[in-house]
């Protein structure tokens, strides 16, 4: 399992035991100190015995490598700016099913519906509710109402 912390965190605890080392405090008392395994200790100190600073240096965590590249996420958004109606849906709200089809079509790559949303979210789009009108909706019939006869029927503040 991984400690927590970033690499560079990591990195400095690594350095932090081998000064300790040098101190000549003991692998179990440095372990104590840093509240890590000695086991650990054992293996920096052997790490940084054969290759130095290099032997304890931070290393990224690797991770799946993503499905699509960073050209191909620009490529990605800009089908998605063009609106759902431009790709064939009836409406122009985008859903993650939608848009795991439209990935599928455009790049040949298969996303599970619940990992679109995380993919998404990493391109810098959240999640939106679409704003239910009525297709009947007379918007200057509405403002007309509001200007004219809202005034009229509303009660007055107290002087």
């Amino acid at each position: 399992m991984r400690p927590h912390g970033s690499p560079k965190q990591l990195q400095e605890r690594r350095e932090r035991a081998i000064e300790l080392l040098k101190q000549g405090n003991r692998p179990v008392d440095v372990a104590r100190m840093l509240g890590v395994q000695r086991r650990s200790v054992r293996r920096w100190k052997a790490a940084y015995k054969t290759k130095g600073i290099r032997g304890i240096e931070a290393k990224p965590a690797e991770g799946r490598p993503p499905k699509l590249n960073i050209k191909q996420k620009k490529r990605l958004e800009k089908v998605l700016l063009k609106g759902a109606k431009v790709e064939g849906f009836n409406t122009n709200l985008w859903t993650c099913p939608r848009v795991t089809q439209i990935i599928k079509k455009h790049f040949g790559v298969k996303y599970h519906v619940d990992h679109v949303g995380r993919l998404l979210h990493s391109m810098g789009w959240t999640p939106q509710r679409p704003q239910r009108k009525a297709m009947e909706r007379n918007e200057r019939e509405i403002r007309r109402w509001v200007n004219q006869r809202w005034p009229l029927i509303k009660k007055k503040p107290l002087d």
